[in-house]
């Protein structure tokens, strides 16, 4: 008679694979490569193999900007209301909150005081995550009272601009804001300050169209898309094929628009040769 031999449920199930933490790698839209998301914490979110520029968030923007604990918040009360009581898929009221939730923001902006490699400087800092950047009421009015707090103490002026444009669910509310931060501008000249204007990707429509371009310098990260409106609408009005690489920085800089591409590993140390410069 055939023996028998009786195993256990654990004697003959596959061994497990050690679990790999999801997250720790990710792909690279610039080159494809599998990239590991500590070396890309550590190159301030530009990809070790292609530098192709990863967008990032307001508050991870300052971050990299400031020295050590030098960042000081300003302006942080201002909260975005619903005038028009505006309305597509859902209400504009709906779509805030959904928006706080997911960022932990209350708009789409930062500001304050900071110190760049130790010039102390005004920074307003767009947040993308937060519908697209958008300007709104409390963007515009946050920007404002950055630049007047800059033509107050005497201050450099630092905005980095990252935007879809306007925010449509404010309607002429924030098209107003374009006129606004650009009349705080001409003050600000008017009293000898210095702005630089730091343009990454993508920045376009009405903030393209106001403050992004009014900078005395005007700096750009690497491939960045930066117009009023897109490529795509453009060549459907023209009826013309565009050129290679329209509306990117390196064809902005060609063409006299933007005064320098700056990597983002480079950036804190060209503005603070900028402010040296301008003995600010």
């Amino acid at each position: 008679m055939a023996q028998v031999t009786t195993r256990t449920w654990s004697e003959v199930r596959p061994a497990r694979k050690a679990a790999i933490p999801e997250g720790l790698w990710l792909r690279c839209p610039g080159c494809s490569r599998m990239v590991y998301r500590r070396h890309l914490e550590a190159n301030l979110q530009v990809c070790p193999e292609c530098e192709f520029h990863f967008r990032i968030s307001a508050m991870e923007r300052a971050k990299q900007l400031a020295d050590p604990d030098s960042f000081q918040p300003m302006f942080i009360g201002l909260t975005p209301t619903d005038p028009l009581q505006f309305k597509d898929l859902k209400s504009y009221k709906d779509r805030l909150v959904a928006e706080q939730i997911k960022t932990g923001q209350l708009d789409a902006i930062k500001a304050g005081k900071m110190f760049i490699k130790g010039r102390e400087a005004m920074v307003c800092c767009l947040d993308l995550t937060f519908m697209m950047g958008s300007m709104g009421s409390v963007v515009g009015e946050t920007i404002t009272r950055t630049i007047e707090e800059a033509t107050r103490t005497g201050l450099p002026l630092v905005i980095v601009s990252c935007s879809g444009g306007a925010r449509m669910q404010e309607s002429g509310l924030s098209l107003m804001q374009m006129a606004k931060t650009s009349a705080a501008l001409a003050r600000y000249d008017d009293a000898g300050g210095l702005f630089i204007s730091v343009l990454t990707d993508p920045t376009t429509g009405g903030v393209t169209a106001s403050f992004a371009m009014l900078g005395d310098v005007i700096l750009a990260e690497p491939n960045a898309l930066i117009g009023f409106a897109g490529p795509r609408v453009i060549q459907q009005t023209i009826r013309q094929e565009l050129p290679e690489g329209f509306q990117r920085s390196e064809f902005l800089l060609k063409s006299g628009l933007v005064d320098r591409v700056v990597a983002r590993p480079q950036l804190r140390s060209e503005l603070a040769r900028l402010i040296d410069y301008a003995g600010k």
